[in-house]
């Protein structure tokens, strides 16, 4: 028995039903082995292909009552390799199964008069589910003939599936606690006999077979209706009172939505050849579920014939609201007559308040001091309606009014907003967003909203794509076309004064578009560089090269000082602005520049806030990695760069980001697409691997490269896993999430070499060779690298490990260099200078202080020695040496310890990859809410691989 389940599944299923329902049984047997299954326990009669026609013969079968076989039928929907028609049951189980969770259970009688639960009511969607599961059974499924039928003949699949249905509602309901919720007859198994009932039961599940549903046509013929003018004092009737048209009662038929008939006709009999007869108290019935929903339609069941419901306008007012609401969510829908115009609506519009004016004159949008208007504007067929028009609506008191010569339906909702047309003004920039969103909130509900006049111009400007423009006559340097469109869209930001985000891969050459953009501002105020310090020395050459004769210094270091001249640029290092915040903020600056601005990512550190005090007229933000870990960091650079844009960090989060980091791009697309259309103006984003950008970039070579682990490192990995899951599954909350950190980091460091791990190269120098695989695959690719005459740069993101792999490197006399975040400003330049003209052919680096920044482009190589687990921050350590300026194709290594932790990231890194590509990342931070489990199964070692 203990491989029945299995060979259940792949057998085939067929339904036996009974004259009472829960009697019913399901019948497993196989079409293609005569010997039939293990543990068959009975024979069944079942038609097979015979020649050319059929005949009835007996298979052995294992028939289970129908309770005991849904768990079997419910996997085998699931399972591969299961018969069709038991996947097709099963289909049939799960459907039966989800009606009584939703409660479609109704008492009844069978044709004997004994007790029986039946499946119901069906609604529209469970008669299509009904109707599809018995498309796709097999022959084998209802296999099984019609006893007493002579020639042979089998069931009808629908009709086998409806008896199925009613065969499971039956059987589990009878609990002990059925007697107190439905009486005793339908709790015991045993049949009740209970004949007196049989009327009540005609009546109760008369609608289960028929299967109809009823919706209301609206006949507003009633010429009073039509009034302009409100009735005056000696008006005969209240307007509560006034007829105002009449619903008309429409009968649908499930089966066949194609069957639609007036009430009146199904009650004259002319509908019975679709219908049939019990179609009428179904519809009664029908009538009656509705009038839970909309009460007025209890009048219909006090006539002789429920056709025809006269309405008072107070009722039809209510249908136009909240009641066809109601009604809809009861199944009954609404039937509005052809000759009345329903295209009436509002839309939340944003507009100046004096002359429209122009958005691309030259002003500044934001040099406006007034507000902008925020107003509903309503339409007809999409022509707005003037103020008078919307005066009339706003005085009416009718359901349907009169408007450029047509009745129109009028919402209760329309009505309130004609009333109450002016929803506040807007500050500028958030008027932008409304523009560009082409959504607002009103009263905590999101809406549609367009902008008009200058507002409008200037939407269409920022979206409509980019011009390009003349390069300055004093730039000394040929712009590409690509760097000429991020020149004029720089130009068109900081013109309007809203700023902007340039946000090229690294290596595309934003240094020399900004100059080029210093240039055509020409203004006398100078330009303000903000960028790390080991980037200083390469702004003062890029300028000096491409805009000679401009002045440019340096406010850095003992000797700063913002008082030795006037234009030109000043470049400045993050770590200064935090302590010279003020001296910088009380200059007049004509443009700010922070460059690598994802050190301003954290909003709320010091350096953002410091940087948030400089006033200028434009700010420009320079990076290769807008978003590193989450929308927060999106908000802080575009938040900076066109201040209030994005509304405050708080609501931006709960509109935006959680919906997005939440879900997913893919998952999420409506978030997605909102905040795109919120932030892509703002924005200029370009990829190496973008079409026409760089076509003349040599070709690039990823490559992963496997290492095993040496015995000790093997060793120390499962000690460290062992011990460190053991305190993570007692540990909770932010001291489990600091215990995973510390394993991943202690993991990585066992990879990359047992001396790392045990610190010891901090006070005695260490044995190196022979104790890590990565060490001794670096060798390999350094002997080969070298003995070609090649250049090689080496990230790694510990400090301690790239001093290890110079006291390595240093013991077999290869030439090398390294740089950290301790080196000087002036010993970086230096070690850049040696590298570039060849003096050393290995560079190590850190990652952190050499990812960004650096041209490189001496190295034909580039080797990853561990992982940063985050792509884009390895592109632009990469972007060192595939960057503008390279010649020679360029290699990347990335050393992978098999069987690791390591292992395993780099199978998710994929996914990563386009996630970044999104502008979304989580780092290390995402693998602290993995669960035990996922943890575990992470970090373990493969032992077939160490």
């Amino acid at each position: 028995m203990q491989e029945l389940p299995g060979a259940v599944l792949r057998a085939a299923a067929v339904f036996l039903p009974a004259p009472l329902p829960r009697e019913g049984r399901i019948a497993f047997w196989s079409p293609d082995d005569p010997a039939g299954l293990p543990g068959a326990d009975a024979e069944i009669a079942v038609v097979r292909p015979h020649g050319a026609g059929v005949r009835s013969r007996q298979v052995p079968a294992l028939v289970l009552p129908v309770v005991d076989a849904l768990p079997l039928l419910v996997r085998a929907r699931r399972t591969a390799g299961a018969h069709p028609a038991a996947a097709a049951w099963g289909a049939a189980a799960a459907h039966a199964l989800h009606l009584l969770a939703r409660g479609r259970l109704l008492p009844g009688l069978t044709a004997s008069d004994h007790d029986a639960w039946r499946a119901g009511p069906l609604d529209e969607d469970d008669v299509a589910q009904l109707r599809g599961i018995a498309a796709a059974l097999p022959p084998e499924g209802f296999a099984v003939p019609v006893a007493g039928r002579r020639p042979v003949q089998v069931p009808e699949p629908s009709a086998l599936v409806r008896a199925f249905l009613d065969a499971v509602a039956d059987a589990l309901p009878r609990t002990p606690a059925a007697a107190h919720a439905a009486g005793a007859p339908f709790a015991a198994a045993a049949a009740q006999h209970i004949p007196q009932a049989r009327p009540w039961a005609v009546e109760a599940a008369a609608g289960l077979d028929a299967g109809v549903r009823i919706s209301l046509r609206l006949d507003l013929s009633n010429k009073d209706l039509f009034d302009t003018e409100d009735p005056g004092e000696g008006a005969e009737a209240a307007p509560e009172a006034r007829r105002a048209g009449t619903a008309v009662v429409q009968v649908h038929s499930l089966a066949d939505p194609t069957r639609v008939v007036d009430a009146a006709h199904l009650w004259a009999g002319d509908a019975d050849d679709h219908f049939g007869p019990r179609a009428r108290i179904d519809a009664v019935l029908a009538v009656r579920r509705a009038v839970a929903a909309w009460p007025p339609l209890g009048r219909l069941l006090e006539q002789d014939v429920p056709d025809v419901l006269a309405l008072a306008e107070s009722e039809l007012i209510d249908l136009l609201g909240p009641g066809a609401a109601r009604l809809a969510k009861a199944g009954v829908s609404l039937h509005w007559p052809r000759e009345l115009a329903r295209s009436l609506t509002a839309t939340a519009v944003v507009r100046a308040r004096t002359a429209p004016g122009s958005a691309t004159d030259g002003t500044t949008f934001f040099d406006a001091d007034e507000l902008m208007a925020f107003n509903w504007q309503l339409a007809l067929d999409g022509d707005p309606l003037t103020e008078r028009e919307m005066d009339v609506l706003a005085e009416s008191h009718r359901a349907v009014v009169r408007l450029r010569d047509q009745w129109v339906v009028v919402d209760p909702d329309l009505v309130r907003k004609a009333r109450k047309r002016e929803l506040g003004l807007l500050q500028p920039v958030d008027a932008l967003a409304v523009a560009l969103t082409g959504e607002a909130e009103v009263d905590g509900e999101r809406v549609a909203a367009v902008p008009t006049g200058r507002l409008a111009e200037l939407r269409d400007r920022l979206t409509r794509g980019i011009d390009t423009v003349e390069p300055p006559p004093a730039l000394r340097a040929t712009l590409r076309d690509y760097q000429l469109r991020g020149l004029a869209w720089l130009d068109l930001m900081t013109s309007l004064g809203l700023g902007g985000c340039l946000a090229d891969d690294m290596g595309l050459g934003k240094t020399v578009t900004l100059i080029a953009l210093h240039l055509r501002r020409d203004r006398p105020q100078p330009t303000l560089v903000v960028c790390p310090a080991s980037l200083l020395g390469n702004w003062q050459r890029e300028i000096e090269k491409f805009a000679p004769g401009v002045p440019v210094r340096r406010f850095h270091g003992a000797d700063r000082s913002l008082d030795d001249g006037t234009g030109g640029f000043v470049l400045t290092t993050y770590g200064t602005l935090r302590t010279r915040a003020a001296d910088l903020a009380a200059h007049d600056w004509g443009m700010v520049v922070a460059d690598e601005a994802q050190h301003v990512k954290n909003p709320n550190s010091a350096t953002a806030k410091a940087l948030r005090t400089l006033d200028t007229p434009a700010r420009v933000a320079l990076t290769g990695t807008p978003v590193e870990n989450n929308l927060s960091e999106l908000w802080a650079l575009l938040d900076w760069t066109t201040p209030g844009l994005l509304g405050p960090l708080k609501a931006f989060r709960a509109l935006h980001a959680r919906a997005v980091e939440g879900e997913g791009p893919l998952e999420n697309p409506e978030a997605i697409e909102r905040l795109s259309r919120l932030v892509r103006p703002f924005i200029l984003r370009r990829k190496k691997s973008d079409p026409g950008i760089v076509p003349e970039l040599p070709p690039k070579t990823e490559s992963d490269h496997p290492a095993p682990l040496t015995r000790e490192q093997a060793s120390l990995y499962e000690a460290v896993v062992r011990e460190s899951m053991a305190q993570i599954e007692e540990a909770e909350g932010i001291g489990r999430r600091g215990l995973i950190m510390k394993l991943l980091t202690s993991l990585k460091q066992v990879c990359n070499h047992p001396a790392q791990y045990l610190k010891e190269g901090e006070q005695t120098r260490p044995r190196l060779v022979g104790r890590s695989g990565k060490l001794a695959l670096l060798d390999e690719l350094l002997d080969t690298i070298v003995a070609e005459s090649g250049s090689v740069l080496v990230f790694t993101q510990y400090v301690s490990m790239a001093r290890l792999l110079s006291t390595h490197l240093t013991t077999r006399a290869i030439p090398h260099q390294l740089l950290h975040g301790g080196t000087p400003v002036a010993e970086r330049e230096r070690m850049v200078d040696r590298f570039q003209s060849g003096e050393v052919p290995v560079f190590l680096l850190s990652l952190k202080a050499a990812g960004t920044g650096l041209n490189l482009t001496r190295a034909g190589h580039v080797i990853h020695f561990d992982r940063w687990w985050n792509p884009a921050v390895e592109e632009q350590a990469t972007d060192r040496a595939y960057r503008i300026g390279q010649t020679q194709p360029v290699q990347v290594h990335r050393l992978i310890t098999e069987g690791t932790v390591e292992d395993r990231i780099a199978e998710l890194l994929t996914a990563k990859r386009a996630l970044a590509d999104a502008v979304l990342g989580s780092g290390d931070a995402a693998l602290t809410e993995l669960t035990d489990r996922e943890l575990s199964d992470l970090v373990s070692l493969r032992r077939g691989s160490a």
